[in-house]
């Protein structure tokens, strides 16, 4: 159950933003622990509830809520990112895109 409130304390400030501020994407199904494989090498915090688990970044290689990807076990996972960047995997999502 602490997992769980974790998880919606990480997407919480996410839902509160302005629309424009965040672009949702959708990635295709991501077992649990492939979720947190790619958690753990962004520097983010994995949480896991009963039906639902997601990893929350600032971004930038540590734990916080720029940056967040949540999954529903058996369906499609859903990242969010700030801005206008178009991550094309679970791990750009997480992460801070890279200059140009």
């Amino acid at each position: 159950m602490r997992s769980l409130t974790v998880l919606v304390t990480l997407m919480a400030p996410l839902a509160l933003a302005a629309p424009a501020s965040a672009r949702d994407l959708t990635f295709p199904k991501t077992t649990a622990d492939q979720l947190k494989a790619v958690c753990d090498k962004a520097g983010g915090h994995f949480s896991q509830g009963e039906r639902n688990y997601g990893c929350g970044t600032d971004c930038r290689g540590k734990p916080g809520t720029d940056c967040i990807v949540t999954c529903t076990a058996a369906q499609k996972c859903t990242a969010q990112v700030v801005g206008a960047r178009r991550p094309r995997s679970i791990a750009d999502a997480l992460s801070r895109p890279a200059r140009r």
